[in-house]
């Protein structure tokens, strides 16, 4: 009998990786039945990294709370807490761009994700787990800050809008922010970019976020001078800074408020034991709903086949699609394949994750 370890990423707007997990090891134990599978769904820092901790770490609680969404609208949400004291908060269920009934590159805010952190510290969390993936704003974290205490003004003394729209107008700012818990606040993000410039928030990130080409210039600006009135505050943070750019800035807003950085990836992996539980496994299939050129950037099936490499155990790969030749795999299999072409695996996405554990099985 082998023990099978699997630890896939969520299927971002298909599947949670609990989802993908319990699937790809039905799928496996259809032809082997008598290996021992173990569920152990991951997260890089987006989408899906509530659910994953909460799977992997009994006692766990789910906490609720209102917060004003991505477009202004106000909606319900909620944050983890862990037994330690530790508290999750994922910026996609708070400010997520999965949230937005119409994309809006300018107006998009981090405000409700500034709310649930506000609401964690109100319940006496004592530590911070921050997931900033999936957002859907570039307004540099300035929303969050605001629901932190800060005050961003105009030249006339008034509130800036929320978004980036507002950072445009911004003359100053008063800070007078929340003090960060005793165990400090860990930003869990797998994007290394720098706040600004051609590899910036604005000019990679913005157009999925809605802007078109010609929106990337205004964008950028807001962000500049986002970081120079902040600097002029003294908030000492260089926005070249790896990972300032990550969630449209939210980064940058977070290192400003005091919060260090930790690759998303192998920070959720530490915190929920996986490299203990892939040393004590025969092989883990990881997984992730598109495989490309970036899933070598710290994403989760590079940081998983790196503890099955340390491990001396094979790593094997179902994704959505794969774009790119794998690495550092044993094995891998396209669901979109499988299902004869992407939007078949899409409309139906845990019959095909099912196939791949099944067809991966008679691979190794």
């Amino acid at each position: 009998m082998s023990t099978v370890v699997f630890a896939p990423d969520s299927f971002k707007g298909s599947a949670t990786a609990a989802e993908v997990a319990s699937a790809l090891a039905a799928g496996w134990s259809s032809v082997r039945p008598g290996d021992r599978v173990v569920l152990a769904p991951m997260a890089d820092g987006g989408e899906g990294t509530l659910d994953a901790f909460e799977v992997a770490v009994p006692g766990s609680t789910r906490r609720p709370v209102r917060v004003t969404g991505p477009d202004g609208v106000p909606r319900d949400a909620s944050w983890l807490l862990l037994p330690d004291g530790t508290a999750v908060v994922e910026l996609a269920e708070t400010s997520g761009i999965g949230l937005m009934p119409a994309l809006a590159p300018f107006d998009a805010q981090t405000t409700g994700f500034g709310q649930a952190i506000a609401a964690a510290l109100d319940a006496g969390a004592t530590g911070l787990l921050l997931a900033i993936g999936g957002s859907a704003s570039t307004d540099g974290g300035a929303g969050m800050l605001t629901a932190l205490g800060a005050r961003l003004l105009d030249a006339s003394g008034g509130d800036v809008v929320p978004g980036n729209r507002g950072l445009a107008g911004l003359d100053r700012v008063e800070l007078g922010l929340r003090a960060l818990p005793a165990r400090g606040a860990r930003i869990l993000s797998d994007v290394t970019s720098a706040l600004l410039g051609p590899a910036g928030a604005a000019a990679v990130f913005g157009p999925q976020k809605g802007a078109a080409r010609a929106d990337v210039p205004a964008l950028e600006a807001g962000l500049a001078r986002f970081a120079d009135v902040l600097r002029e505050a003294g908030v000492a943070v260089d926005p070249a800074t790896p990972g300032a750019g990550a969630a449209g800035g939210t980064g940058f807003g977070l290192l400003a408020w005091g919060a260090t950085i930790a690759p998303g990836s192998a920070a959720v992996g530490e915190a929920l034991g996986l490299p203990a539980i892939v040393a004590g496994a025969d092989a883990v299939v990881t997984g992730e709903g598109r495989y490309d050129d970036q899933s070598a950037a710290g994403k989760v099936p590079e940081y998983v086949a790196g503890l099955a490499r340390a491990a001396g155990i094979p790593a094997l790969l179902a994704a959505g699609s794969i774009a790119a030749e794998p690495r550092g795999l044993a094995g891998a299999v396209s669901l979109s394949e499988l299902a004869g072409d992407s939007a078949a695996a899409i409309a139906d996405p845990l019959r095909w994750a099912a196939a791949a554990g099944a067809e991966l099985a008679r691979r190794i």
